[in-house]
């Protein structure tokens, strides 16, 4: 195994650890040292993955943020309409089944949720992206509120703690009909 492995997978170890404790603790609640003490390592080789916790916070949410943009791209990329919003919806289900726990922290701790809007600055917000798919290019009040709900929705259900012992399969499918009952899509053959 060579150096550059071994400190990729010691930063894997130590952000696997991160959501963790997060989970346990919250941000807030978690230290540094904590992590460190959970790796069985010191809090300078902490430091010489991540300076500060809210980079580490960052770096646990930017994966599943990249999946997310390239959902949207893919979304936007169908032919038609009804392509487009299901691809977004499928995917958006798809990212919320498979990072649970991070959904979970999302969901309720304001650490991770600024964490995210730190990631996105600069970039386009996935809300806007998923409003103009979801909803339409020129989507009314109603429209932008009826997809803010769903959205929210669709995370804090998925998230929940109360379907933690659902199966991916199970949630995933039961998420993303009840997403496709709120825009009024038609109803799927089976």
């Amino acid at each position: 195994m060579t150096v550059g492995t071994v400190a990729e997978d010691t930063k894997s170890r130590l952000l696997a650890t991160a959501v963790r404790l997060f989970s346990e603790h919250g941000v807030g609640g978690t230290s540094l040292q904590m992590i460190a003490d959970e790796l069985g390592v010191t809090k300078a080789a902490v430091y010489y993955h991540f300076k500060t916790k809210g980079e580490i916070t960052e770096a646990v949410a930017a994966p599943a943020l990249r999946e997310l943009e390239q959902i949207l791209d893919e979304a936007a990329a169908q032919r038609s309409r009804g392509a487009q919003i299901d691809h977004a919806l499928a995917g958006f289900v798809d990212l919320i089944v498979r990072h649970r726990a991070l959904v979970a922290l999302f969901n309720t701790d304001p650490g991770v949720a600024r964490a995210i809007d730190r990631s996105l600055r600069g970039a386009q917000n996935f809300k806007t992206r998923m409003v103009a798919l979801l909803a339409g290019p020129d989507p009314d009040l109603a429209g932008v509120i009826t997809v803010h709900v769903i959205l929210a929705g669709l995370a804090l259900t998925g998230g929940a703690a109360d379907h933690e012992d659902l199966d991916d399969d199970t949630l995933r499918s039961h998420l993303f009909e009840v997403g496709r009952r709120m825009l009024g899509r038609p109803k799927r053959r089976v």
